[in-house]
């Protein structure tokens, strides 16, 4: 079949392959001039099951014409798709060990398999704390084998960062898995997005940036997908504007099902930055928890959340932890 298209002249076709539970999908993208193209032709070839009309730039991960798939995919036993729904719940930034494993425990208590820990760590003050990475690294994954967590959802600035997480969790026995975070700041870090999606070890969560169109970032996501690597969330985590007071980022969640509807992709929410702080109705209720229902009913798969154990004690973001005892 690549022979056919590659005796098309203006035609180059780019071949992806998506393994799923009970069989092997083959995805032929014709990149060129397919006005020439004879569709009923094609759907005549032996193996052809559909031929689709692609009508955006992010092909790879974007729903085509009728295509109600539900594609997702399975990391270190736990089900990512657009009909799951997971809390990672944890330190914006690991401090002590100590922190680490009172979070993970209470984690465990709450019947909780996933988390976020951050090692790595941009900030826009360059004096601000950075993060202890790699150095963290083994601590992390051996306290989340010993308390049950399966996933760790951790941000990465750098491709070395990636080298340094598969390296300690080999050197852990893989007592736990991470999945990639690639924050705002880098959503068009586009050789982070390259070395990222040439792995396939881990899983990757890319956060919308906070300064460029939705359809901009998903196209950053797009790089991860043509690289190769399909496991991908993609995570609102709101957006700069002049109308973001009284919070820290105006809260673009009425995008969650829109991210659906034109992506196959499970799609995360991140409250604590959309909030910033800890402020509350005059019921109690924190404004951080209205926006992550506001989320979850608008269909979000995923919510991402700072807690932290002794929030006083947060060397990042402690203004916007949410307390342990508030995790139920």
């Amino acid at each position: 079949m690549i022979n056919y298209f590659s005796a098309r002249p203006g035609i180059s076709p780019k071949v992806h392959t998506i393994s799923g539970t009970g069989r092997t999908l083959t995805e032929i993208y014709c990149l060129g001039d397919t006005n020439a193209i004879d569709q009923t032709e094609i759907e005549a070839l032996p193996g052809v099951e559909k031929v689709v009309s692609v009508s955006r730039s992010y092909a790879v991960i974007g729903r085509h014409n009728d295509d109600t798939r539900k594609d997702g995919f399975t990391y270190n036993g736990v089900k990512f798709d657009q009909s799951s729904l997971h809390l990672f719940a944890g330190l914006c930034a690991v401090d002590t060990l100590e922190n680490v494993e009172e979070m993970l425990r209470i984690l465990q208590e709450h019947n909780q398999n996933c988390t976020r820990m951050g090692a790595y760590k941009p900030r826009s003050n360059p004096y601000s704390f950075q993060g202890h990475g790699a150095k963290c690294l083994p601590g992390v994954f051996e306290l989340a084998g010993k308390y049950g967590i399966q996933v760790i959802a951790m941000e990465v600035t750098h491709d070395s960062h990636i080298a340094e997480i598969v390296k300690a969790l080999e050197q852990s026995g893989l007592a736990t898995g991470v999945m990639l975070e690639i924050g705002t700041r880098n959503t068009q870090n586009f050789e982070l997005l390259k070395a990222a999606g040439r792995q396939k070890k881990l899983p990757v969560l890319i956060k919308r940036g906070f300064g460029v169109t939705l359809d901009e970032s998903l196209n950053a996501a797009e790089y991860l997908a043509r690289e190769g690597n399909h496991k991908i969330i993609f995570c609102l985590r709101e957006m700069k504007t002049n109308l973001r007071d009284p919070h820290r980022n105006f809260v673009d969640f009425s995008h969650v099902p829109v991210v659906r509807r034109l992506t196959h992709l499970p799609v995360c929410i991140d409250p604590s930055h959309a909030i910033g702080g800890r402020d509350q109705d005059p019921l109690g209720i924190l404004d951080v928890m209205h926006t992550t229902s506001q989320g979850l009913i608008a269909g979000a798969n995923m919510a991402l959340v700072d807690f932290h154990p002794h929030p006083d004690q947060a060397l990042v973001d402690s203004p916007q932890a949410l307390h342990v005892n508030e995790l139920s």
